[in-house]
């Protein structure tokens, strides 16, 4: 409800102003996977520091026409986020300053449908950035594929409680993990699960 009513507010404020066409209805056949890797666990406080995106088209991931950013070395990049992510302060010089690859971002997602894994997470850090930049939040509408992974599930088998780490839902729909804690490679792979769903999820699948 909150984010429905904020999205309202920002579509009226933005109306007439270079963004609002995001704020209207998709009418193509694209989806876009998108992933972050930001310099810690807690979305209130961390910091981007890649953002990558992938388009979908039906069942095929378009793996050629994707979005790969880094971003200027953040104040609080530490060992323990460079453990997980790789990405250390020499690999971030000369990456791009947060407005600038917010910018890039909007322009290549449009107002098309965006995936994710948890993509709460993803959206919450983006929108802590994007807001104070731009004055809205992502209007996009979003499907979080880890969710709809556990009701796929809980409606074939019921009694089965559901192992959902990025790494075995992977291997339970048959999908390669690509680049593992890279915002692209975490991008295509779960563009690649959605993929494998949809098609399970067809008659002929």
């Amino acid at each position: 409800m909150l984010r429905t009513l904020r999205r309202a507010a920002d579509r009226r404020r933005q109306a007439g102003g270079d963004y609002g066409w995001l704020f209207n209805p998709y009418m193509g056949d694209e989806l876009v996977s998108i992933d972050c890797e930001t310099t810690g666990l807690d979305s209130r406080s961390a910091e981007l520091v890649s953002i990558a995106a992938v388009k979908v088209r039906g069942d095929r991931v378009l793996t050629s026409d994707s979005l790969d950013l880094r971003l200027q070395r953040p104040a609080s990049l530490t060992g323990d986020s460079i453990r997980i992510h790789g990405l250390r302060g020499i690999d971030l010089v000369g990456g791009d300053c947060v407005r600038d690859a917010l910018v890039k971002l909007l322009d290549f997602i449009g107002n098309r449908p965006l995936l994710g894994w948890r993509i709460d997470f993803n959206l919450t850090v983006i929108n802590r950035h994007l807001r104070p930049l731009l004055g809205f939040d992502l209007p996009n509408s979003v499907i979080d594929v880890e969710q709809r992974y556990a009701r796929n599930l809980r409606r074939s088998h019921p009694v089965i409680e559901p192992c959902l780490s990025f790494e075995s839902v992977a291997d339970a729909l048959r999908v390669p993990v690509m680049g593992r804690h890279t915002a692209l490679g975490d991008a295509v792979t779960t563009a690649l699960m959605y993929v494998r769903m949809q098609k399970h999820a067809r008659p002929d699948g």
